[in-house]
């Protein structure tokens, strides 16, 4: 049994149970939910006390003889929410009991005119990331406010952090703080208020929301065993919907896999009760909303003759507008792995203001035609240059990433990131960079890299055939067997070397018998590439880049690789001018300009000698 999540957007499925201490298997079964709990509350480490050891610890006597709700996705998908609803008959354990004190607590509800009887306790709302932001959290909170009117309830009381908003989000349900109860707790490792509920006022802006759900309550009451599903006693890994935590020290945190923004359209019905979900999960901790000035953007950009300013600019975008209100136009693009809700044109404005000044250029036909193709990329260091020059560019507008290793701190002196994404896939870091720049782009990320057993699926399958790849990984087998099978299907090659501007070009989709790399390996295939020693694929890189031609700095460096260095130099201006090359010479084959096969350098020290200048 449950029951589909009530109103607008995701459906939730939301069961119930209460189990008693004497019940066959309680503690086992209430282990279980602890588990799921503690291990959201920790949070990544946020709140370490919820961890010891191995396992997530929320131990709380009041767990038994408590209503638990448990939401999940699917029917049979694992939890990924949950919150607890303590009865009158546990009052003595109440946890707001323990947090304001016995004596406190009598006089509270003493002075609110309220009975032990009659008071339930309202607590442990958590809910997996990824969920929040669809709205699980206002479904299991509505819920649990249900079920207590069900139950007898004339007021609720419970305890809320408050430093991502989870006091505002209760407020909305018609929870008041309690004056002079706020204060900080070491255990959540922030501020915690005190809240009560009056069942007689409603649910502040979710009363019909709870309204609906209090006649269902009676059929989403299930067996514990039914309510849990799978899950297992601490939920470590095993099926984790969302997020997987691991032990401090890991190298990777709470949603390390998210990279896809979600995008609310607030015309649609659905999309706002989401999007107001959203804003009540607290998980929003910045709001970028520039849609009028956007919108001025677009009318001046759609007639640029018309030198549009003041009232007629105004009247312009009043016109645009078409009666709609400001903050209803458009999209809001949700990036969850910083918190930020960007209010942005609908996509087809968003990219012609965007591109505006690519005009002159890539003319807007051109521009079209280049948003209809689908880009693949291995190897996200010299590659990810590439990825975001093309998305800035807008050469294509869908992608495939290719890179299994995670971003180390010896990779910030040459990649576009920041100190917060250490541990990081470097797909994840691209892909979230790119949809930062465009959040309507088409981006499948393969973060176990290239292997053979998904090549065919990165070059023909999932969301469409690539038309061109960007090669720039490190192992010769995979630049090899990659060739291979971007010549059997037609598809241009380009590469960046990072030394002296190489950009290397193989037009296969021109010339299907063309040598792989220009012949420089002669028939070698990749066949013949495995279980090479580090001295082997060294010698072989160097054959692949023309040991003749390479940078002094460069072939001095590669004897002490392994002695006195401890890899491959490459600077961050080689590897920006790596990404400009690419783009260039991808932006030509893509429309059908001129752009050969062949290798071409634009060695910057040689271009920009001093007998190279113009100036007398």
């Amino acid at each position: 049994m449950g029951i589909d999540g009530v109103g607008p957007g995701v459906p939730w499925r939301v069961s119930a149970f209460q189990l008693a201490a004497g019940a066959p298997e309680a503690a086992e079964l209430v282990a279980r939910i602890r588990g799921l709990r503690a291990r959201i509350l920790f949070d990544g480490g946020r709140r370490p006390d919820f961890r010891d050891g191995e396992d997530y610890v929320d131990d709380q006597e009041l767990d038994f003889g408590a209503w638990h709700f448990v939401g999940r996705r699917e029917v049979d998908g694992p939890p990924v929410g949950y919150v607890r609803l303590s009865t009158p008959q546990t009052a003595r354990l109440f946890q707001s009991r323990a947090f304001l004190g016995e004596g406190p607590f009598e006089d509270l509800l003493t002075e609110e005119g309220l009975g032990t009887a009659e008071t339930f306790e309202h607590s442990r709302l958590v809910v997996e990331h990824r969920a929040r932001k669809l709205g699980l959290g206002v479904h299991l909170n509505a819920m649990a406010i249900a079920a207590a009117r069900c139950l007898g309830a004339k007021a609720m009381i419970g305890t809320s952090g408050t430093a991502d908003g989870q006091d505002l989000f209760h407020e909305r349900f018609g929870f008041r703080p309690v004056p002079g109860t706020r204060r900080y707790v070491e255990r959540y490792t922030e501020d915690v208020v005190l809240m009560l509920y009056r069942a007689a006022r409603g649910a502040g802006e979710y009363t019909d929301l709870v309204e609906r759900l209090e006649p269902v309550f009676s059929s989403i009451t299930v067996t514990p065993e039914q309510a849990l599903g799978d899950l297992p006693r601490a939920h470590r890994g095993a099926g984790a919907p969302a997020v997987t935590i691991p032990a401090p020290g890991a190298g990777r945190r709470a949603d390390a896999e998210v990279w896809r923004p979600v995008l609310f359209e607030p015309q649609r019905a659905e999309d706002r009760g989401e999007l107001d979900a959203l804003l009540a999960s607290g998980q929003v901790r910045e709001v970028c909303d520039t849609i009028e000035e956007q919108l001025r953007e677009l009318v001046k950009s759609r007639d640029p003759g018309r030198q549009l300013a003041g009232a007629r600019l105004e009247a312009a975008v009043a016109e645009q507008l078409a009666g709609v209100a400001p903050a209803s136009y458009g999209v809001w693009a949700w990036y969850p792995w910083s918190g930020r809700l960007v209010h942005l044109l609908p996509r087809e404005e968003f990219r012609l203001v965007r591109t505006d000044r690519n005009r002159g250029r890539i003319e807007r036909p051109q521009q079209r035609e280049l948003m209809g193709r689908r880009v693949g990329v291995i190897g996200l260091s010299v590659g990810s240059s590439a990825a975001l020059t093309f998305a800035m560019e807008g050469i294509g507008g869908a992608f495939k990433l290719a890179d299994f290793d995670d971003l180390s701190l010896s990779n910030l002196n040459r990649l576009r990131a920041g100190v917060h994404h250490l541990g990081l896939n470097k797909c994840v870091i691209a892909a979230r960079q790119m949809l930062e720049i465009d959040p309507w782009l088409d981006i499948e990320i393969y973060p176990a890299g290239l292997t053979d057993a998904n090549m065919p699926e990165f070059f023909s399958g999932g969301h469409g055939p690539i038309d061109l790849l960007v090669e720039e990984c490190d192992t010769p087998y995979v630049k090899i067997a990659a060739r291979e099978h971007a010549r059997g299907l037609g598809i241009p090659v380009v590469m960046d070397a990072n030394d002296r501007g190489l950009l290397d070009v193989e037009r296969f989709d021109l010339e299907p018998e063309r040598p792989l790399l220009h012949g420089i390996l002669g028939g070698t295939t990749s066949e013949d590439l495995l279980d090479l020693t580090f001295d082997e694929i060294v010698d072989l890189i160097l054959t692949m880049v023309d040991r003749e031609r390479i940078s002094p700095e460069l072939a001095a460096s590669i004897p002490q690789i392994g002695k006195t260095l401890s890899s491959w130099p490459q600077l961050a201006s080689g590897v920006a001018l790596g990404g400009a090359l690419t783009a260039e010479a991808a932006r030509r084959i893509l429309l059908g300009q001129p752009r050969p096969s062949g290798r071409f350098y634009a060695d910057l020290e040689l271009l920009t000698r001093a007998d190279r200048s113009t100036v007398a």
